[in-house]
């Protein structure tokens, strides 16, 4: 059901890889919503994923852009003002990667040239695209800039291995650029932490099956999905959430809140 909360808003969208994505999914409800944006994602991933078909389906322009480098994010903002018309509403933040995860190595023997790329691409791109839009005086008053996390940066689940610490900082980030971008234009900056969802990327985490059956039975409204959590962002996006800002808005069945349910103290129970 659309409801044109985003009628007449323009954005962008980083990191839809394939359905699977939440950024995916993301893009085809604002575009129900009545959006207008610009689709981007690293060169590589857009060679490994489906983006063109989302594209297509959404009536969306393309950019590469290596969100880890300043150029390529100049140049992104720069042409999606040039084919949207004007500034921009909102912006989605959905790129993670831990080289480390991809290789097997644990958060005890971390390689650290692995851990300073997955940190870039994870979270310092997070301020690079913040930095960049604030000095370009890119977005609208009341626009929205959301990023994904996990409530790893929070508690400690062993095998989400240096990710964890990535999803820290990218929080802080959101709260301190989130000071300077309301301040001075009016713009919200939130994180959204979401429950285990099987995107491509989560799946590469060692355990992720557990990590899911495990979250969907201590939740009281069970595991938030990818569709779930594209009605949030898009929530988000909207002008229904104007005085909403520098917030990690946990958007997990209550998981968060929960410290044990009945179906997890079943399986200690003789």
């Amino acid at each position: 059901m659309s409801y044109n909360l985003l009628k007449g808003k323009k954005g962008i969208i980083f990191g839809a890889l394939d359905e699977n994505s939440i950024a995916w999914k993301t893009a085809v409800r604002a575009h129900e919503e009545g959006a207008e944006f610009v689709l981007t994602n690293a060169p590589i991933a857009m060679r490994m994923g489906q983006i063109k078909s989302l594209a297509e389906q959404t009536g969306s322009e393309i950019i590469p852009a290596d969100a880890t480098n300043m150029e390529d994010l100049e140049n992104l903002v720069e042409k999606s003002m040039e084919i949207l018309g004007g500034k921009i509403d909102f912006v989605l933040h959905s790129i993670g990667m831990s080289v480390n995860v991809r290789k097997g190595r644990a958060y005890t023997d971390q390689n650290y040239g692995f851990t300073e790329k997955g940190w870039d691409v994870s979270a310092l791109s997070f301020h690079k695209v913040c930095q960049t839009l604030y000095q370009k005086d890119a977005m609208n008053e009341w626009g929205s800039i959301v990023a994904l996390t996990y409530m790893a940066a929070q508690r400690t689940f062993p095998d989400y291995n240096d990710m964890a610490d990535n999803k820290a900082y990218l929080e802080s980030i959101a709260r301190s650029f989130g000071y300077f971008f309301g301040k001075d234009k009016k713009v919200r900056v939130n994180t959204i932490s979401q429950s285990p969802t099987p995107t491509t990327a989560g799946q590469g985490v060692k355990g992720f099956d557990g990590f899911i059956a495990y979250a969907e039975q201590m939740s009281p409204l069970g595991n938030a999905t990818a569709d779930d959590c594209a009605d949030y962002t898009v929530s988000l996006f909207s002008d229904l959430t104007k005085k909403v800002t520098m917030q990690n808005l946990f958007h997990d069945g209550g998981f968060s809140n929960t410290g044990v349910s009945n179906e997890v103290m079943d399986k200690f129970i003789q």
